[in-house]
């Protein structure tokens, strides 16, 4: 089994935005003093930083015979095949071929995914949607991960 552990971390460049906008907003309170300004700047820094950090912190493992995608944790003997799509793939099957009973761990910012058969019976999600950097090592964790492939 190859393990796998990918963090959906924002990009850079957002964090650069997030700069920017918690500057603008201590500008916007310079009028009204230094104290403001400050505590604008802390508040806002503070603020923005959480957001970021917490959209990016979910996480994708294949641990343990199981698929931990964000909340999600689904044993891999409840998946079927798991298929790496390029980025217009992926762009198809979060948009008009989406399932609305699909999981999806969707981030806008990464253009390519993974989508995964979910065949236990008992379970009405037809298929997972999983971003991802690096969707051809996702999808070969997974396949390693499954009991028939010893």
């Amino acid at each position: 089994m190859k393990p796998y552990d990918e963090r959906l971390t924002v990009p850079k460049t957002w964090w650069l935005m997030a700069l920017f906008g918690v500057l603008l907003l201590g500008v916007a309170l310079v009028p009204l003093g230094a104290v403001a300004f400050l505590c604008g700047l802390a508040a806002g820094g503070a603020l923005a930083g959480v957001a970021l950090s917490s959209y990016g912190s979910a996480r994708i493992r294949v641990v343990a015979g199981s698929l931990i995608a964000g909340q999600a944790r689904i044993p891999v003997t409840a998946l079927g095949e798991a298929r790496a799509l390029d980025a217009e793939e992926a762009r198809a099957w979060r948009t008009h071929r989406a399932d609305a009973r699909a999981h999806m761990l969707l981030r806008a910012y990464i253009p390519t995914a993974v989508r995964v058969e979910v065949t236990d019976p008992g379970d009405p999600t037809p298929y997972l949607y999983l971003s991802t950097r690096r969707p051809d090592r996702l999808a070969e964790a997974l396949a390693s991960a499954r009991p028939d492939a010893a």
